[in-house]
């Protein structure tokens, strides 16, 4: 015999009424069965997202901010989103010197480094580069800069914002879902 048992979840009925705004007003609780249903799954569709998220995150002409620094700070980003940032960190440690870079983050009263890449002389010429590709959420306030204090650095690449403050998807310009 099946049962239905009723749930109360303000973060699932929150899920609803995001992905579903027609439902905002329903006001019924969730229920749950112990009757197997078979399901399909309309969540990216719902979300507004039919791209895979590698292609959803993919740089356009008019979407990248691309970005260098050596021996200098660059500021990036300062707009609240979810953002791409990926590119190259390139370091050379020569003559008695350091090579250092790093991405700090800032909410306009402290900064915190986030990632770096530190290469000590070692009392000959050493060079390294990596790459760099990760994701930052920033909110009102925040910035994230690109640092390379010494010509012996330098940070290059660029930064593409994947999703809103809220959480919604944005794809590349252009792309009109079929």
């Amino acid at each position: 015999m099946a049962q239905i048992t009723n749930i109360t979840s303000e973060a699932l009925q929150a899920t609803i009424r995001r992905l579903l705004p027609s439902q905002q007003g329903f006001g019924e609780d969730l229920q749950a069965s112990n009757v197997i249903t078979p399901i399909i799954d309309l969540t990216p569709t719902a979300e507004g997202s039919q791209l895979p998220a590698a292609l959803q995150t993919a740089i356009n002409f008019t979407d990248a901010t691309a970005f260098k620094a050596q021996g200098s700070t660059v500021s990036i980003i300062s707009t609240p989103g979810f953002y791409r940032i990926f590119g190259t960190s390139a370091n050379r440690a020569s003559n008695g010197v350091d090579a250092v870079t790093r991405f700090t983050m800032s909410d306009g009263l402290s900064s915190k480094t986030v990632w770096e890449m530190d290469l000590d002389q070692t009392g000959q010429e050493v060079g390294v580069a990596v790459p760099v590709d990760f994701v930052v959420f920033l909110q009102a306030g925040e910035s994230i800069s690109a640092v390379a204090p010494s010509g012996n650095s330098c940070l290059a690449g660029s930064a593409r914002q994947i999703a809103d403050v809220n959480g919604i998807l944005t794809n590349p310009t252009g792309f009109n879902p079929q």
